[in-house]
């Protein structure tokens, strides 16, 4: 089993984030992780990316190569776009819905959200809105690691452990609405074609 991810959005999105969770989650159920990360020029609103490589053998490298990956993650529906060239053409590209506008001269965003769906495997998730039912808007990147747990070859079980693990320091109640969260954006994507999985 191998599994090559891209993760990407902006500064502030908490890409690392859902990096560090799957990567626990992954060495929880005994997998061999690599992880490469591209930080943004500017701290909130620059570019972030992160190359995450999940095996259950040696993996050659830290980064996923172009046409390779699995599964593109994108908390931002043009950074989706911008890393197309990296899925490969089985692998799923899952976004939130929600644009991050921090160019003067941002696509039209219906333009940007049917080029996703042109994508044989594609997932378009109304994060913020799934975050807030969760009782959380800032859990909008647990709804996208939930999101992306339809196409990861780790046990939802696991992913909530490591997803309650991060967040046990800040009460009950914190960890609770991310495992909320986590769930909303898992059933999201396994609603929205779900043979597809």
């Amino acid at each position: 089993m191998k599994k090559d991810l891209i993760l990407a959005g902006v500064g502030g999105q908490g890409v690392l984030s859902i990096a560090a969770i799957i990567a626990q989650a992954a060495l929880a159920q005994g997998l061999t992780v690599r992880q490469s990360e591209v930080h943004g020029m500017a701290q909130r609103g620059g570019a972030v990316l992160a190359h995450l490589r999940i095996a259950d053998a040696a993996i050659p490298g830290d980064l996923v190569p172009r046409g390779g990956a699995d599964l593109i993650l994108s908390m931002e529906p043009l950074e989706s776009l911008r890393y197309a060239e990296w899925l490969s053409p089985r692998g799923a590209l899952v976004s939130a819905a929600e644009p991050f506008i921090n160019i003067p001269n941002y696509p039209d965003l219906d333009s940007i959200l049917q080029a996703i769906r042109r994508f044989p495997v594609s997932r378009i998730v109304e994060a913020a809105a799934l975050a807030r039912e969760a009782g959380l808007a800032r859990a909008v990147n647990m709804v996208m690691v939930g999101a992306a747990s339809p196409f990861l070859s780790i046990g939802a079980e696991i992913l909530e452990a490591a997803v309650s693990a991060m967040f046990a320091g800040k009460g009950a109640d914190m960890a609770e609405a991310n495992i909320k969260a986590f769930r909303l954006g898992r059933a999201a994507a396994e609603q929205e074609g779900g043979e597809n999985l």
